[in-house]
């Protein structure tokens, strides 16, 4: 079975960081009880992108085989106290497909392991749609070639086709961040990226736990505990 993902980047307003502290950590505990509710039974994993991106502070992917779990993840996500101090600039959604220009195989739920992680949705242009299937299959491969040759770089594409905005949600996670920039400048020059409409805004992301993510946004530990995740 197919898997959807969501991308959901949240930016939190700066007057949370004034409330008591444990107002602050009441509200991240419920944060983290619906976290932990999805994520045992279904992927979750968190990311920080504080002091890094100026408008967003943390991301929560999420991957499971329907919709409606994301809706209620979603529900229930809202009504924690931190929520209430949040907003979403971004989300993407998008479903796990194979690809028609390589063997790939990878309908199911694929965690990110690097130490960073790089989201942006894409577009094509529509004249790529008019090229023949076989014109655009041969003009793919020089991009695959680039891509699997580039090893410790992993790409977890999903297909957004009429359930977003965007029609990709491109992602891939590396140890190596400098690796993952010399991937991208290498694929500007393919006749494949000629045919880019759109790929931006482009994140780069922190994989971290649920717990640390939260840490990072006012420094104050939720439990002893979370300070040895």
């Amino acid at each position: 079975m197919r898997h959807f993902v969501k991308y959901t980047f949240l930016s939190v307003d700066p007057a949370w960081k004034r409330l008591d502290p444990a107002e602050r950590l009441a509200g991240k505990e419920e944060f983290l009880a619906a976290c932990d509710d999805f994520g045992s039974d279904h992927l979750l994993q968190a990311f920080s992108l504080v002091g890094i991106r100026g408008d967003c502070d943390l991301m929560i992917s999420v991957e499971c085989e329907n919709l409606d779990r994301i809706h209620e993840f979603g529900v229930v996500l809202g009504q924690s106290g931190l929520m209430k101090w949040c907003t979403t600039p971004y989300a993407y959604l998008g479903m796990r497909k194979g690809s028609e220009y390589s063997d790939d195989v990878r309908f199911v739920a694929r965690p990110f392991k690097g130490k960073y992680v790089f989201v942006y949705p894409f577009v094509k242009r529509r004249d790529w749609y008019l090229l023949p299937a076989d014109q655009r299959w041969e003009i793919m491969q020089e991009h695959i070639k680039i891509g699997k040759e580039t090893k410790g770089v992993d790409n977890h594409t999903a297909y957004s086709f009429g359930l977003d905005d965007q029609e990709f949600v491109v992602a891939f996670d590396t140890d190596d961040a400098g690796l993952f920039m010399d991937l991208v400048h290498k694929l500007r020059a393919t006749e494949a990226s000629a045919y880019t409409a759109q790929d931006t805004p482009s994140f780069t992301c922190m994989r971290t736990s649920v717990e640390r993510a939260l840490i990072a946004l006012d420094g104050a530990p939720i439990s002893a505990d979370a300070l040895s995740a």
